[in-house]
This record gives C-alpha cells, sequence and structure tokens, in this order.
C-alpha cells in the first residue's frame, strides 16, 4: 500500500487465525529491603500479583490493539489453570471457540518474581511433549470451522515449543493455507525449525537462527543475507525476517535486504516483544504493504513495548503517530 495514512484503518477489516502455544504470565510483585537468613537471597514482602495471558495468546492481544480481528486455535489443559485462563479472554474482548481442552495436559505458568521493577526470579509449570493424534484432529478441525466460516486473511503461527504445534498440525495447517491461498507467517523456536515449508514469512531472532544454520552469523547484511538464502532453499518461503535484538531488524525478500536498527530507548522489559513484531508483520503481509514499510511498523512496534514492564501489547495510536513521522522524514 502507497498510502501509509490507510493502515491503521485497513488493519480493521483483517482477520487473523493464530495458531500456538498459549500461557499465563503471572506476575508476583512486592519490595525487597533484605536478605533472607536462610540463604543468600532476597525476601521479597509480598504486594499484589497480576496474571495476563501469554504466548499465543498475548500475539492475539496484539492483533487486537492493532484493530484487527484475532481467531485463537490451540490446546491447553482442562484444569483450574486452564478455567482461569479461559476467564481471562473475554474481557480482553477475545474468543475462546477455537480452543482445545485436554484432560492429558496442563496450561503453561510462567510465574515471575518482581521487586523494584526488577525481575528476580521465574518459574515455569508447563509441558513441552507434542499434542496426541486425537488432540492434533480436534484442534484441526476447530481450525478448518474458523476457515470455513470466516474470511481469514492470513494465519500466523507462534511456537514456544510447548507442544501445540507438532509436525502435523504445521504440516495439515500450512497445506489448507496453500489450498486456500492465505499467507502464513511464523514466529518459529528451535524444535520443527525447519518444517515450516513453503510459508510466506519466517521469522526466528538471531540466536534461534545462529542455532539453526550451517554457517557462522554475523549481525551484518552480508552474513545475514546468506543465512535468508539458506532459509528459502530449505523452506522455499517469499520473505525471511530475523530480529537482532538492540541492532535493529534485517529483513529478505523481493530481491530486497536491509538492516533497520532500532530507535535509542529507554528499555524497561524485552518480554513480549517477539509477539508484537510477528503481529504487525502479519497484519503488513495480510495487506501486501510494502516490505520496508512493514519492517519499519514491526520494528518501532517492537520497541515501544520494551519501554513497558512485563508482557504487554502495542499502542495502537502511539505506534501510528511514530510511524507517520517517520515515513514523513525518511
Amino acid at each position: 500500500m502507497s498510502n501509509f495514512e490507510n493502515i491503521a484503518a485497513a488493519f480493521e477489516r483483517l482477520n487473523v487465525l493464530i495458531l500456538g502455544d498459549v500461557m499465563i504470565d503471572r506476575y508476583l510483585i512486592g519490595q525487597v529491603s533484605r536478605i533472607s537468613p536462610e540463604a543468600p537471597v532476597p525476601v521479597v514482602h509480598f504486594q499484589h500479583s497480576e496474571d495476563r495471558l501469554g504466548g499465543a495468546a498475548n500475539v492475539a492481544l496484539n492483533v487486537k490493539a492493532l484493530g484487527a480481528t484475532p481467531w485463537l486455535c490451540t490446546v491447553i489443559g482442562a484444569g483450574s489453570d486452564s478455567e482461569h485462563l479461559m476467564n481471562l479472554l473475554p474481557p480482553a474482548g477475545l474468543s475462546g471457540k477455537g480452543i482445545v481442552l485436554s484432560a492429558e495436559r496442563i496450561t503453561t505458568v510462567k510465574t515471575r518474581i518482581i521487586a523494584s521493577g526488577q525481575q528476580l526470579l521465574r518459574v515455569d509449570k508447563e509441558e513441552t511433549r507434542d499434542i496426541g493424534e486425537k488432540e492434533a484432529e480436534m484442534l484441526l478441525d476447530q481450525v478448518k470451522k474458523i476457515l470455513d466460516n470466516q474470511d481469514i486473511h492470513v494465519i500466523l503461527f507462534q511456537d514456544y515449543n510447548k507442544g501445540v504445534l507438532s509436525p502435523k498440525i504445521i504440516n495439515d495447517v500450512i497445506l489448507e493455507a496453500l489450498r486456500r491461498d492465505i499467507p502464513t507467517v511464523v514466529d518459529p523456536k528451535y524444535h520443527n525449525f525447519w518444517a515450516y515449508k513453503h510459508v510466506t514469512l519466517f521469522k526466528p531472532n538471531l540466536k534461534e537462527m545462529r542455532a539453526q544454520a550451517a554457517i557462522a552469523i554475523r549481525p551484518e547484511l552480508d552474513s545475514l543475507q546468506l543465512a535468508a538464502e539458506e532459509v528459502r532453499r530449505r523452506l522455499g518461503n517469499r520473505y525471511t525476517m530475523i530480529t537482532l535484538s538492540e541492532k535493529g531488524m534485517f529483513l529478505d525478500g523481493d530481491n530486497r535486504r536491509f538492516i533497520l536498527p532500532t530507535e535509542a530507548r529507554d528499555i524497561a522489559d524485552v518480554s513480549g516483544a517477539g509477539d508484537t513484531v510477528i503481529s504487525v508483520a502479519a497484519l503488513g503481509v495480510a495487506l501486501g504493504m510494502d516490505m520496508e514499510a512493514m519492517a519499519t511498523l514491526a520494528n518501532l512496534a517492537g520497541g515501544q513495548v520494551c519501554e513497558r514492564p512485563g508482557v504487554v501489547p502495542v499502542d495502537k495510536s502511539r505506534l501510528f503517530e511514530s510511524f507517520y513521522a517517520f515515513m514523513k522524514n525518511a
């Protein structure tokens, strides 16, 4: 799209199917004034707790915050944590129709202990084995029902290696997307990294890419281009986006490649920045945005959420104010 002023409004017409691992991000917040006499650790005086939707559910929050409609598909456990997660959806304006409950699994909960704005400890309760055949069939049924009944503009795979995105799910949903001519974007993790064949956009971070590539990778254009060529050779994807943490973002596709540097910011917490970046990228792909404009918007969005503590969705009005100013001065 050449008219950047219309992008914010165009986002509101999009439906996004989000497939992946969801979780509860739990924060126990307090203050530290002394060290424990029992061990050399701080004693946290508990003040309050807060539960937020995390993982693929945080991607759904970002998609909604950007004005689009998210359709979340996943498998969670059937205990009290899953009930709590389902109860968090309606206040956030999210539907649970695509969520499968399984008595064979637990719901992921990441508990962070925070004092004076600093994370002291994280405790993860999770399950990482792949979902079983029965669970996979139930999830695929939910995906197909949504595809049959909604005009889905892009499918987003959000992988945290908690088992929802098994090889069968990945393969079957990509084939369904290809059959229906729906673009696909992927935020991968280490397992099944090379399973996402023929997707539209593939977005690892630099650490993930280094762990998988056959060559050493430096955060420099020529080196990253070689990594993108390996990805395209093995996956057949159209675009490769590699996030580079404080060094910005690399994007390759349509015979163009570039690095976008980050803007100077006061960083409070990098948690959830990748969720925000892939959310913006997915909407950009769905709209057929210019590649550099899409990367710029995603880069600005990822930087914005790093300024706030905890896992939080993007602020659309602030984001587009920054984006319009950037594009006018470019």
